[in-house]
């Protein structure tokens, strides 16, 4: 049983765990003891979660089917479904007169319309329990905006709405619906915006995290992808039964000022 254990084994499911935040809070979980189905796009996935003892089901989580069967394998495989981390999320950075159509259908598929579909599958179940736990990974852009990132700032902005209302309509069920806010983590995903970004702004790729992903933050470095899981386990287990609807920013005081 791992040190983190605070709560009794739960069913989980978490979205985009091939790499970054999603692996790291994957591992939390099943460290922590919960049983995990992983769900990634990427079929890297698989042995990411074979070796931190998850089980991994491939789905387009763009298509709202592939996410309803994402819930029916949870619990037809584990026979509940009591936790959800809906953590998928792409990246693309371009000014809005720019921006391909196809590119923000995606973003706001996958990052948005995804959760919603995964939240309502899942409900059922969590009501049934008397016992849910939501945990959407939303961004410091589900409360500021960037250049560059129309959609990602929207989706998150949306998905900041969609926490707090099932905040309001899962209290009486025992079901919770928080938001992670973190600031720039160290990720594939962010280091690929670095030459996206230093393209958009017309500067040198080394001069990009310190010019503009941590040109607002009081702490100068990047988030741990395990920070991130730690608050994520946290929020899905008991102790966390009194806190819903609320954003946790992770941020190194960037909306401080």
């Amino acid at each position: 049983m791992s040190e983190h254990q605070s709560s009794p084994a739960r069913v989980a499911l978490v979205t985009g765990t091939a790499s970054g935040i999603g692996a790291a809070i994957m591992e939390a979980f099943c460290q922590a003891g919960h049983q995990v189905l992983a769900v990634d796009f990427s079929d890297a996935g698989a042995s990411v979660a074979d070796k931190a003892g998850a089980t991994f089901f491939k789905a387009d989580l763009t298509d709202a089917e592939q996410c309803r069967a994402a819930v029916a394998e949870a619990v037809s495989r584990f026979g509940r479904l009591d936790i959800l981390v809906n953590n998928a999320g792409i990246q693309h950075v371009e000014r809005i007169k720019d921006f391909p159509e196809a590119k923000w259908n995606q973003i706001i598929s996958l990052m948005l319309t995804a959760p919603f579909t995964l939240m309502q599958a899942a409900w059922p179940h969590m009501e049934k329990n008397g016992y849910g736990r939501i945990v959407n990974m939303a961004s410091i852009h589900a409360h500021v905006a960037s250049p560059g990132k129309a959609a990602y700032v929207s989706a998150k902005h949306g998905l900041m709405g969609l926490t707090k209302t099932a905040a309001l309509e899962g209290g009486e069920s025992g079901i919770t619906a928080n938001a992670i806010c973190p600031a720039y983590v160290r990720t594939p995903l962010v280091d690929k915006q670095i030459a996206e970004q230093a393209k958009l702004n017309d500067m040198p790729e080394e001069e990009v995290i310190d010019k503009i992903m941590l040109k607002g933050a009081a702490i100068k470095r990047m988030i741990d992808p395990s920070e991130v899981a730690d608050m994520a386990l946290w929020l899905a287990s008991d102790k966390a039964g009194s806190v819903t609807g609320s954003s946790f920013n992770m941020d190194l005081g960037w909306i401080a000022q």
